[in-house]
């Protein structure tokens, strides 16, 4: 799938049409060499390829946003591209050369609710099913849900600090070791479906690990086993200094059982209250997961997935079937989830109706007891008892949450081995080893034709400190002297890649972005330019037209030259004083 047009524009008129053809591609500026004021920087280049991954799902307000604050909005941009209605049409081909070839139209706008435009191939889209129909057009073999669209296509869109410095780790600082596992078997072609249960799983595990932590936060559970002997020794101590007081036997009886009652009252209201929070954990996730079942409409997007038929025979699955399968697995989610459910609420009613029966008892056995001429003498013992009670009560009850989640880690954790068996089993491996030679084969050939070094990609099967987990650390094998280097073996790696899904038949982009190729030497861009051009790959860069090596602007096509007194959007020619204002519109 390659780039073919970018178009900005209005329902009035058109801002910019881009076209884009294979081999390189340079987004640059026009600032004029002998006016040493001006600059290249900050007129709208970067914001091309922001604008390009804005329609392969990415979010709008990366557009209006400062790169490292988040928070500071550009409020000119913001408000030109919605009160203008600005339209940003992306349009994807599977052969720039073939017109019949199959092309994919992706247009969005910066509007929201009902005004939002978010269309692909002409039909209006859900923002919730957006990626989701995205995968099925570009990516139709791909039927689970783990890795996610755009974590496929991270390593082709590189303008974030983070992915244009890293070869490998190209989401955002966040993602675990077990997100990046899924994402590399899935683009070595190594089958495993499973990747997002054990995602599930593993977090589900970290949730129910701080759970615990919480829970031990002022002491262990055998410190609380050993607090509980001693409270019940004292209770002892207690009933029998209040059995020397040698009162009515009526009276005695009354107060034990009053006691027993206020002991049973507090127990009662922790596990109400344990349950009770246990019910809503549940009932949210539930929530959010209803929220990710996919509402597509089926017959709309029936046509587009018969489109995509036309051209990709292979597919044998109905869209209804990949849509039918994603609410399945969300459903069946739901079920391992909520199963426990019915019996929770059943515990909680029974605990509440019990709660109500002893608080009835209470008032009955407490006004007994005040009525004995004796109630001033205990009143004093009976404190402390009550005391040492609600104290036992609540240690009781936070044993029993501990060994509760305890019980849960186990289960997950016997899950867990169950799909570590298979991704860790020695077949597995092998073949995985297998795939990564393959790779190696372009990763090392194209790494020595272009800056005549071999980089090779390898991983190791390491175990968390922690939780002593297996996972897969994949890893590019080089010394990086430079940061120009670094660039190299970026580069290098993403042009393997396509090479190496085109070998093994694996859907994937045939385009590349790059920002911030100046820290490259210029011998290494040309030779870059003239193997994309020999390679049917499109590599799309934003760099500065004085930074560019000569004789590259021949080799290369221009996608759009920007000036300070042309910048993308071209908002200075509705907000004049925009530039006075500190606007910046790369």
């Amino acid at each position: 799938m390659f780039l073919k047009t970018l178009k900005i524009s209005t329902p009035t008129e058109t801002i910019r049409e881009m076209k884009f053809y294979t081999g390189m591609n340079l987004i640059i500026d026009n600032t004029p060499t002998d006016n040493k004021k001006l600059t290249g920087n900050n007129v709208g280049k970067t914001t091309v390829l922001k604008l390009i991954y804005f329609c392969l799902g990415g979010e709008g307000n990366e557009i209006f946003t400062g790169e490292e604050n988040k928070k500071e909005i550009y409020e000119i941009v913001k408000n030109y591209l919605i009160d203008n209605q600005v339209l940003i049409t992306l349009v994807l081909a599977d052969n720039l050369e073939d017109g019949n070839a199959r092309h994919i139209v992706i247009e969005r706008n910066f509007l929201t609710g009902k005004n939002a435009i978010r269309k692909i191939n002409g039909r209006q889209i859900l923002k919730k099913d957006f990626e989701h129909a995205l995968t099925a057009i570009i990516f139709p073999q791909h039927k689970v849900e783990k890795p996610s669209f755009k974590q496929i296509i991270s390593h082709n869109i590189r303008y974030k600090d983070d992915s244009i410095n890293k070869t490998l780790k190209t989401l955002n600082r966040y993602t675990t070791d077990v997100e990046y596992e899924t994402l590399y078997v899935y683009l070595l072609g190594c089958v495993f479906d499973s990747g997002a249960k054990k995602q599930s799983i593993s977090t589900k595990i970290d949730q129910e690990n701080i759970y615990k932590q919480r829970l031990e936060k002022k002491r262990t559970k055998n410190s609380y086993e050993v607090a509980l002997a001693i409270i019940e020794d004292e209770i002892v101590e207690l009933n029998k200094k209040k059995s020397l007081l040698h009162l009515n036997e009526n009276f005695e009886n009354d107060l034990e059982q009053l006691n027993e009652i206020k002991y049973r009252i507090h127990k009662c209201s922790s596990v109400i209250a344990k349950l009770e929070i246990r019910r809503n954990i549940i009932e949210e996730a539930q929530r959010e997961m209803e929220q990710d079942i996919s509402t597509i409409d089926l017959k709309q997007l029936e046509l587009l997935y018969n489109e995509s038929k036309e051209y990709v025979t292979q597919l044998h699955k109905t869209f209804a079937q990949l849509v039918e399968y994603h609410n399945k697995m969300i459903v069946e989610k739901i079920h391992f989830i909520t199963k426990e459910l019915p019996d929770l609420i059943q515990r909680i009613n029974q605990e509440k109706n019990l709660m109500q029966e002893l608080l009835q008892n209470e008032k009955i056995l407490a006004s007994k007891i005040t009525q004995s001429d004796s109630f001033e003498d205990w009143e004093h013992i009976i404190a402390e008892i009550n005391e040492k009670y609600r104290v036992k009560g609540e240690y009781e009850n936070i044993i029993c949450q501990i060994e509760e989640v305890d019980s849960n880690i186990k289960n997950l954790e016997t899950e867990l081995k169950t799909i570590d068996s298979v991704l860790y089993s020695e077949n597995f491996e092998e073949r995985l080893k297998k795939q990564i030679t393959k790779f190696n084969k372009y990763f090392s050939e194209i790494s020595n034709e272009l800056y005549g070094e071999k980089y090779a990609l390898t991983f190791d099967k390491e175990y968390n400190k922690k939780t002593n987990r297996p996972v897969y650390k994949f890893s590019a094998f080089n010394l990086n002297m430079s940061s120009g280097k670094k660039q190299g073996e970026i580069l290098c790696f993403d042009l393997a890649y396509i090479k190496f899904a085109d070998d093994e038949h694996i859907a994937c982009l045939h385009f590349l972005l790059n920002d911030k190729k100046e820290l490259m030497h210029d011998n290494q861009l040309s030779k870059v330019a003239d193997f994309v051009g020999k390679n049917n790959i499109q590599l799309v860069i934003s760099i500065l037209k004085d930074k560019l090596p000569d004789g590259l602007l021949g080799k290369s096509n221009v996608v759009v030259e920007l000036s300070q007194e042309d910048k993308l959007f071209r908002i200075e020619s509705t907000y004049p004083d925009a530039e006075h204002r500190g606007m910046l519109f790369s």
